[in-house]
Formats: structure tokens, sequence, C-alpha cells
């Protein structure tokens, strides 16, 4: 169950100057995001030209909700490095962590401020990726495996979503900056394209933020090393859905349709994670799947009316990471000094680790929402802005749920790990407190959710600047936090601790029904369709090649056009209402007999059996082309094709003769056919001459062929424009192909040798065979 590695002593450990050296990395950042945010107005904005062709810029904008990202991205990275030195410390591939934790933080950072579509999606799919190889980052274990393959398969399912949705609504808007976007969302007319790339854009947020369906990938990335889970699964990279969402909020926050569907589907994520977190007993995953239900409840909170839900999204993502981060920094703590993280094999830890134990207290009590911590406020806050926004009493019951078992989830990382629980939980006897590192940044975060408690207007401007980011057409929001203790917010606290400490107190009763009743469902789950998927892929792949790879070269054809037909058909009758017919021409003379020179050789080819015959046949094809090209003004292609065609015709005609003076290759057994070849062959011949008259229809644009007429014989000193083409405009394309052709051309003699060899071989054999 440990994640920490063993102390190795032959191992490679990294020095205390390297490990110095990453944490300073996150430490420069959050000083760069500090003096941006005390020096420079906001917005600041920052344009880099990158593909205008495409429309896409290296544009980045940073405002209220960027910052306060990038404070939690560098400010909880710089803990998580810290901690990164003490719990991998000794392990060999420390430093591959480093580097991996470092891409991540460089990819985060440039999502939150990226204000281009194109380029969001770009840093998007890289913390994918790396997240993939953070998960797995213990790879000679078939669980972390798995379940970085579970998170890349889920997380970059819902990449190609939202690349398709982002695309569609750059397309529709005309631009691909999200600034511009979200300023004429608004007065937009809610078309059906609109209302497809607003699905698509939730379907990749939620896939990313573990919603409900996609909840089950979080709590499996918990095979991550505890720096990793902290991090990513805790403080960051799963609230990139929710920021998404929060950014693009202003423009689509009006819609019905996005209202209901963000509300609903996060208040079920809240409910049920709370619920599927009873039936855990790892540590981990209980702590994971609390982070599913804070996911949740940010996403409904963003899809709520009112500048008090934008104001309870920016409170909520900061005092998460200030209690959560801590907690899986004390579950991997305890990990680290027991060697379990199953919570019945763990008890009255408080005094073999003091400090964690005081740490686990502090984050608990932001957790459970308790007076003097921020995580007090900020649930004031949002039940203020659940008041205002007129929520629907099932999602008001959700949240209940959602708070209440919080409160269970705290008291079980927070008191039954710590102080003795009645039952069999026993002191591990090997239990032992690490080193500063270890215990260091879950204490410094966590009280630093008490000090904001104690002084919650120190987050003031923060978290209004980022509630103003969030605000449809930017309207001014004033935000001033103080601890208040009114009749109704006391009593709604007194009823959630009660439920709260009701659940932690019945805990295994509430656990053992909990997974009696969720068993008579797991195999309708969504984990258990999952892997249904997953293990039908190969079953698939299996029957699919049994069909398709019969080992048939006329089969592989005939499939290959039938599908080019059909796609490219599929593609021209989409456009039909803007199909333009070229002008007859009458044809010359010459382009009528090389086309009938191309139909007769094609003809005959179809019934001949001799294999020199069919050989001349087809190559009636090939000379009737080059006669087409010659009268199409191309003389250089058609020397080309003529003399190409002369010498592959007089070449294999030489092999067949060969093969009769020594009475093989005669003739084809029989007529060769194929079921379905023709029409095939008709639908593809006609696909491809609709294309090409539709294709003539069009103007031509002279600027190419003008180009190169003009700079051929001042620039390149030759005549031949397709010489000129082929040896310096594209020199290193021919060069390339050059080497290509004579690469194929060396390991054909290699070959021809080894064929020339192995015949001596066997007729050396037949000699001795026969002499003796």
């Amino acid at each position: 169950m440990a994640q920490h590695p063993s102390h190795d002593p032959s191992a490679a450990a990294m020095s205390l100057g390297a490990r110095t050296a990453f944490v300073l990395l996150p430490l420069l950042a959050f000083l760069a995001v500090l003096w941006t945010a005390a020096t420079q107005p906001l917005p600041l904005d920052i344009h880099v030209p990158w593909i205008p062709a495409l429309g896409v810029h290296l544009d980045f904008h940073i405002d209220g909700l960027t910052l306060l990202m990038l404070l939690l991205i560098t400010g909880i990275g710089v803990a998580v490095f810290v901690y990164a030195g003490g719990y991998l410390a000794g392990h060999p591939q420390q430093n591959r962590l480093y580097i991996l934790l470092t891409l991540f933080m460089i990819a985060m950072i440039g999502t939150v401020m990226a204000d281009n579509l194109i380029v969001l999606f770009l840093f998007w799919e890289a913390t994918s990726l790396l997240s993939f190889l953070l998960v797995g980052f213990n790879h000679e274990d078939p669980k972390s495996r798995k379940s970085a393959q579970q998170a890349l398969v889920v997380t970059g399912s819902g990449g190609l979503a939202l690349l398709a949705g982002a695309i569609l609504l750059g397309q529709i808007m005309g631009t691909y900056s999200i600034q511009e976007i979200i300023a004429q969302l608004p007065y937009t007319e809610h078309t059906p394209l609109l209302t497809a790339a607003l699905l698509l854009i939730i379907l990749g947020a939620f896939t990313k933020s573990a919603q409900f369906p996609f909840h089950f990938w979080l709590p499996g990335a918990m095979a991550a090393p505890t720096p990793v889970s902290a991090y990513l699964h805790s403080a960051t990279m799963v609230k990139l859905g929710v920021y998404l969402l929060a950014r693009l909020d202003p423009g689509f926050g009006s819609w019905e349709l996005w209202q209901w569907t963000l509300q609903i589907f996060g208040s079920f994520t809240a409910a049920w994670a709370m619920l599927l977190a009873l039936r855990e007993r790892d540590l981990k995953r209980i702590l994971a799947w609390s982070t599913v239900a804070t996911l949740g409840t940010l996403v409904m909170l963003v899809g709520m009316d009112g500048h008090g839900a934008s104001i309870a999204v920016s409170a909520l993502l900061l005092g998460h990471a200030l209690y959560k981060a801590p907690l899986f920094f004390v579950a991997g703590n305890v990990d680290h000094g027991t060697g379990t993280r199953i919570i019945d094999r763990l008890g009255n830890l408080r005094h073999a680790m003091p400090i964690t134990a005081a740490a686990a207290a502090l984050a608990g009590l932001s957790m459970a929402g308790i007076p003097l911590t921020f995580g007090y406020v900020v649930k004031d806050v949002v039940g203020q802005a659940d008041a205002l926004g007129g929520m629907s009493e099932v999602i008001k019951v959700a949240n209940t749920i959602f708070a209440a078992v919080a409160v269970a989830v705290a008291a079980v990382a927070a008191v039954r790990v710590f102080w003795r629980h009645p039952g069999h939980n026993l002191t591990p006897p090997d239990a032992h407190e690490g080193g500063v590192a270890l215990w260091a940044p879950p204490l410094v975060l966590a009280c630093i959710g008490i000090a904001l408690g104690l002084a919650p207007f120190m987050a003031d401007w923060l978290l209004g600047v980022a509630a103003e980011a969030m605000t449809p057409r930017a309207e001014a929001v004033a935000v001033h936090f103080a601890l208040e203790f009114s009749l109704g917010s006391l009593l709604s606290l007194a009823l959630t601790v009660g439920i709260g400490a009701a659940v932690f107190i019945y805990w295994d009763p509430l656990h053992r029904r909990f997974d009696r009743l969720l068993t008579l469902f797991d195999t309708i789950s969504t984990p258990a369709q999952y892997e249904r998927f997953i293990n039908g892929i190969p079953v698939l792949a299996a029957r699919s090649s049994r069909w398709l790879q019969g080992g048939d070269l006329s089969q592989y054809s005939l499939l290959l056009l039938a599908f080019v037909s059909t796609v490219m058909g599929g593609i021209m009758l989409a456009g039909w209402s803007q199909w333009l017919w070229p002008v007859w021409v009458t044809p010359s003379l010459g382009f009528v007999g090389a086309c009938a020179l191309i139909v007769a050789g094609a003809l005959l080819a179809l019934w001949q059996r001799d294999r020199l015959v069919l050989l001349l046949a087809t190559g009636l094809v090939g000379f009737g082309s080059g006669v087409f090209y010659l009268y199409a003004g191309a003389p250089d292609v058609a020397y080309t094709q003529f003399v190409v065609e002369s010498v592959f015709v007089i070449v294999v005609a030489s092999v067949l003769l060969k093969l009769r003076q020594r009475g093989r290759g005669q003739g084809l057994e029989q007529t060769h056919s194929v079921r379905g070849a023709l029409p095939v062959a008709l639908l593809f011949g006609a696909v491809i001459a609709l294309w090409l008259l539709i294709a003539s229809g069009v103007d031509f644009n002279p600027q190419l062929h003008q180009f190169f007429a003009q700079v051929s014989v001042p620039e390149a000193f030759g005549r031949n424009v397709v010489n000129v083409v082929l040896v310096d405009f594209r020199a290193l394309d021919t060069l390339g192909e050059i080497v290509v052709v004579t690469l194929s051309f060396l390991a054909a003699i290699a070959l021809l040798q080894s064929v020339r060899a192995h015949s001596q071989r066997e007729r050396a054999k037949t000699q001795a065979g026969g002499g003796a």
C-alpha cells in the first residue's frame, strides 16, 4: 500500500542543491505573480502573432480569475516541490518527478493565461499528457499503469470534445479570442451550432473536473505518489474544468441550458461523490471522493446566476486548496510513517506524529467549516449564494449531503487516524514522524487557512477581482469578508456539524450498508461500463481484423477504394448547392486519342489471362497518360511518363519471357474477379470525375505560377520552371526524395543478393542430390 520508496543506499539520490534548484522554480514564479499583482493594472494582455492565416495567436490575458489560479498553481507548487523532496528522498527517479512536475506547472500556467481557444487547448492537452506520466510514475506497478491509462482515456477524450467545441465556437464567432467571444456571446443568436459548441465545451470541462458520469477516474488516479495527488488532483489540474466554465460564464451564463446543466450535474456529483466516500477505507481515496464533491459544488455555483455565486466560486477555489492539499500531505505522511493508508489499521497516531496531527487538525477544522477558519467563511459565502440564487429543493438537499459528509471526512482524517477510535484501531509499532520537508508544507498551508479565517479581509481584493472576472458584462463586484455569527448561520452550522458528527460516529456501519447496497449496482455503474469498453477494444479489433485482414490484396484495395469513395462523395454532396460546373470546351483530337488509349488499355486488361499480353495492355494506360500530358502543355512530364513506362514494360516483359522459357508463368489459371469490384470501381470513377469537373469550374488562381515565372530567371537563373522548382525552391524536398530512392535501391540490392545466394544454395543441394 505504501507509495514511498525504501531507502536504498545504492540509489542515485538527488543532492540537496538539485532539489533546492527545482523548488526555486515555483517560488520564483510565485513571486513573479505577486509582483505582477502589485505593480501591473489588471487586466493585462500579451499578444504574440503565431499563425495569422488560421487566426491563432499566442494571446495571454491576466485578470482576477487568472491571478487567483496562478497563485494556487505556483503557491501550492512550492509546497508540493518541497514535500516531494522529503517524500521521495532516496528514490532513484526523483529527478524525473521534478522534471514532470515543472513541465506540468508550466502547462497549467499556460492554460489559465491563454486567451486563444486553440492555444488553451494545446496547454490543456499538455496537462493531460503530463498527468498520465505523473499518475503512472511507478510504472512497474500494473495498478499505476492502469490508473494512468484510465485518466488519459477519460480526459483525453474530453479534450477532443473540447477541441471540436473550440473550433466550432471560433468559426461561429469569427474569432478564437476568448475575451472577444465572451463580449459577443450575450448578443449572439442561440443557433443549433452554437448549442452544439456549448455542449462540447461542457463535455470537455466535465471530464477534466471529474463530473458525473466521468467522476470515477479521479479516485483511481490516487495510485500516483502523494505529491502528485496533492498537486494535480486536489489543488490545480482538476480545477481546470471549473476554470474554463467560470471563464466562459460571462458569455453563456444567461442561457438556461448552461445554468441547468451545470447546476444539475454539479449538485448530483457533489452528493453522489460524498456517498461513495463512505464506501472507502483508503484515506487518500476518501479525500479524493470529497475532492470530486467539491468540484461538483464549484460547477453548481458557476451555473448559478448572480454576483454572490461568483464570489462563492472564487472563495471555494482558494479555501479548498488551503485545506485539501494539506490533508493529502497528511495522508502521505501517514503512509510514509506507517506503511499503510487503510483507516482500519490506523489510530492514536498523535504521539508518534504530533506535527502531522496538528496540521491535520487545523486543515480538518477548515474543511468542516468551524468558526475562526477560512472554511467557515467559505461555507458562509456559499450559503449566501445559495439563498440568493433561488436553488431548487433537490439542489439544496444535495448541498446539505455534501456539507455534512465533508465534516465526517474531515473528522476521519483529523480525529480517527490521530486519536484512538472505538474499535480495533491501534498505533502501528513503527509509526514515526517524517522530516521537516514532510510536515512543514501541510502545517504552513493549514496555518494560512486559519490566518485567513481570523482575518478574512486579507482575501478581499484577490477574491473580489476574481469574482469580477466571472461576472457578466464586467460589472463591479464588492467583496468584503468578515467574521459574522448570525443566528441563521450558526444554526445551519450546528445542523451540518451535527449530521456530520453522526456520520463520523457511525462511519463503519454506514460503510458496510452502503457497500452492500452499491455492490448491487456495480455491474451497471460507470466504472464497470468503462471497463467493458476498454476490454471490448481488443475483442472488436480481433473480429474486425479477421473480417478485414483476409490476406487478399484485391479485397484490401476494394475496401480502401470503397471507403475513399464514400468519404469523398459525402463531402461533395454536403456542398452540392455550391457546385460550379465548368464551361464546355470542345476537346482536341489529341485529348480524344489519349482518352481512347487509356480506356482501351483498361478494358483489354480485364479479360487477359496471358501475363505478357496483360502487361502490354496496361502499358497502353501509361502511354495514353503520356499523350494526355503532351496535349495538356506538359511535355517534360509526358517525356518522363514515356521513359518510365517504357523501362517498366521492357524490364517486366524480360522477366516474364525468362519465366516462360523455364516453363513458368505462362498465364493466369483463371480470370480473376472480385465480388463488388465493378460497382466500387464505377463509384470511384464517378466521384473522381465529379471532383475534377467541380474543381475545374472554380476560377484558377494564377498567383503561384506567376510568382515562379517572374523569379525563375532573376533568382534561380533557369528558364525551365519545373526544374527550377525541383532544384531550387524545393531543393530539400528533392534531396530527401533522392535519398529515399537511393536507400531503397541499396536495400533492394542486399535483398536480391540474399535471394540469389539462397537460389544458389538450393541449386547446389539439388545437384548434390542428383549426383548421389
